[in-house]
């Protein structure tokens, strides 16, 4: 049974601390713009999204690929679908588990700019966390500014070669990178909005593991949790528009990021922006 978008934008905004019930789930997982996997975390397309003007088949976004890597199926899709891997992690997230050799595609991976610090906790007390994760998204937008360069040359330069950006779970640096692609494309902002939310389900069936290894991060544990914890984990509508707003504050908006930042020429995005479409 294919969900609705006002289906999985219910199931979206399931708190993090609750399981999303199998017989919900796995519908959902199966409904564009996710596509089917066993082993890749929150894998979709960005172009399937419901309301997205991205060209179909060009980018796809997921979490690690750590549990691909051994999966027969997931390699052969990655071989079929994609010619470009784009990897937005530390260097030693990519030490712990780099991206599987995968012929005919090729891997694409830039240092961070800077050390990526876990999150200070205490931002993202007050309210759903607003205020911290309007901090914390344009670090991303810094620290690996490098990739998302890489990632716009790309669809400059090979207009129509399809490529996979991913992180850890899919959420936060990939959220970010599809964020800029969607708006971009012209994607009406409720619906970039959505595909970012869509990653609450995505990642359930690691979700788990992502707070296990978010505990780490921050060095909290389960029985003494800080209070902005759980603000930190969560995926919110409000949280996003935060970001947002924090966008246009700084850099007039997504173009502005991409020409002022990045240092693309204004013809570059024109041609960036009718790649994504066309």
């Amino acid at each position: 049974m294919t969900l609705t978008k006002d289906q999985l934008a219910r199931l979206s905004e399931t708190d993090v601390r609750n399981t999303i019930p199998p017989e919900e789930l796995l519908p959902a997982l199966t409904s564009p713009p996710f596509i089917p996997s066993t082993s890749l975390i929150n894998v979709r397309e960005l172009g399937a999204v419901p309301g997205s003007a991205i060209l179909s088949g060009l980018a796809y976004r997921c979490g690690t690929l750590e549990l691909a890597a051994a999966d027969p199926q997931a390699l052969a899709w990655l071989s079929a679908s994609v010619k470009r891997i784009f990897d937005i992690r530390s260097p030693e997230e990519r030490e712990r588990a780099p991206d599987p050799q995968i012929n005919g595609v090729g891997n694409i991976w830039f240092d961070s700019t800077s050390v990526d610090l876990p999150p200070v906790l205490d931002e993202f007390v007050e309210g759903g966390g607003e205020a911290g994760l309007r901090k914390e998204y344009p670090k991303v937008l810094d620290i690996y500014r490098q990739t998302f360069s890489a990632v716009l040359e790309h669809i400059r330069d090979r207009p129509g070669e399809p490529f996979l950006f991913h992180c850890t779970a899919g959420r936060d640096r990939t959220g970010v990178l599809a964020g800029i692609l969607q708006s971009l494309a012209g994607t009406a902002p409720d619906d970039v909005r959505f595909d970012y939310m869509l990653s609450r389900i995505g990642t359930e069936p690691a979700r788990e593991r992502l707070l296990r290894y978010a505990r780490v991060g921050t060095g909290t544990t389960a029985d003494d949790e800080h209070p902005g914890f759980y603000n930190m984990c969560s995926l919110r509508k409000s949280c996003w528009d935060a970001f947002v707003a924090g966008v246009e504050e700084t850099y007039g908006g997504w173009e502005g990021y991409v020409t002022k930042t990045l240092g693309f020429s204004t013809e570059d995005l024109e041609i960036i922006k009718l790649h994504l479409r066309e």
